[in-house]
């Protein structure tokens, strides 16, 4: 029974991948477009040359992290619709700190990550404590969350660290996690080092939630809160503590672009859409932290290559999206895959 699930979680994402690129190409030709040049211009654009390569990680580095902050809510049983905000949050904290302070990098630029994770985590805690305490739902917290931390962000930006204006100085180099290195080896790409705190981070959910007690709990409590409590378990304490560490995870994720892709901050005209695609992430990964990176590498490829489609095929770049969402729908639509695989070894029997 858990192989079987195993290989579930393993094929129903390539399945699904899979069902969304024919889907894409069935609608080039419906639209009068060549689906071969078409995904030849995606890989181009995403993988082309050492700069898209450098371009499509550093797109992958936050949705990493924000899929991270949805699956381990995820994990937990909770939906972190949030994951939105808490980037913003903490994109914000890390370029303020960044800013504020005059101090040698392995201070500073460790100071403005601590500032942004803890934004992130303040960002879960609210939601948290108040599904935890209250019973309300934190899908309708997060989703108001979102909201304040937009348009907070905005008036702070303008009335603080700006004087009325609508983009912050840049970061000093202590604070940044830019790299002359590895820009010079990807043509001058904005790749930083945050990829590698992305991928530390996604050992570090593993580990907690595979190999300690707290990780345990969280999916005991996921599985039944009721039991759990019966159990001895402190069922408040384990959904707040979930909500936590996953608005941790969306914090650096906002980080990645303050004080890396961007090294400031911005007043924003709608959401970034980071958080939001983190939720798509998650899914595809399966909620695996593992699983997450494979899939926000996809996310970043995507997103990077369709740049290349209208100009390489005639393609528009609005496809892309339509691919995402279609590989999310047959994601969604799991048992569908299930069933057909079930079916066809049974006739193989």
């Amino acid at each position: 029974m858990q192989a079987n699930n195993r290989l579930f979680s393993i094929l129903v994402p390539v399945i699904s991948v899979l069902l969304g690129l024919i889907a894409g190409a069935i609608i080039m030709l419906i639209s009068g477009h060549n689906p071969i040049a078409g995904y030849a211009a995606l890989w181009r654009g995403a993988f082309g040359d050492a700069y898209t390569i450098g371009e499509t990680i550093r797109r992958t580095t936050p949705y990493i992290l924000s899929g991270l902050a949805i699956a381990f809510a995820f994990r937990a049983n909770l939906f972190n619709i949030g994951a939105e905000g808490q980037v913003i949050v903490g994109w914000l904290a890390a370029v303020w700190v960044g800013l504020a302070f005059d101090a040698p990098m392995y201070i500073h630029l460790p100071l403005a990550l601590l500032a942004a994770w803890v934004a992130g985590a303040l960002w879960g805690f609210i939601p948290g404590l108040l599904k935890a305490k209250l019973g309300v739902h934190e899908v309708i917290v997060t989703i108001m969350m979102n909201y304040i931390a937009l348009y907070s962000t905005n008036e702070i930006i303008r009335s603080i660290l700006t004087n009325n204006q609508t983009t912050t100085e840049h970061i000093p180099a202590s604070a940044s996690l830019a790299s002359g290195y590895l820009q010079s080896i990807t043509m001058f790409s904005r790749m930083h080092y945050g990829i590698l705190i992305a991928l530390f981070a996604a050992v570090v959910m593993w580990f907690l939630i595979e190999r300690t007690t707290i990780g345990y709990e969280l999916k005991a409590v996921g599985f039944n809160p009721h039991a759990s409590r019966y159990a001895g378990m402190n069922v408040s304490k384990n959904i707040i503590w979930s909500m936590v560490i996953a608005g941790g995870f969306g914090g650096l994720a906002g980080a990645m672009e303050g004080l890396g892709t961007y090294g400031t901050i911005t007043v924003l005209a709608s959401f970034s859409n980071i958080g939001f695609d983190g939720i798509a992430v998650a899914l595809l990964g399966a909620n695996n932290p593992f699983g997450v990176i494979i899939s926000a590498l996809l996310f970043g490829a995507l997103k990077e290559g369709a740049g290349e489609m209208p100009t390489g095929a005639g393609v528009p770049t609005e496809l892309v999206d339509i691919i995402i969402a279609l590989i999310i729908f047959f994601v969604a639509s799991s048992y569908i895959i299930r069933w057909a695989i079930t079916r066809f070894k049974k006739e193989g029997k």
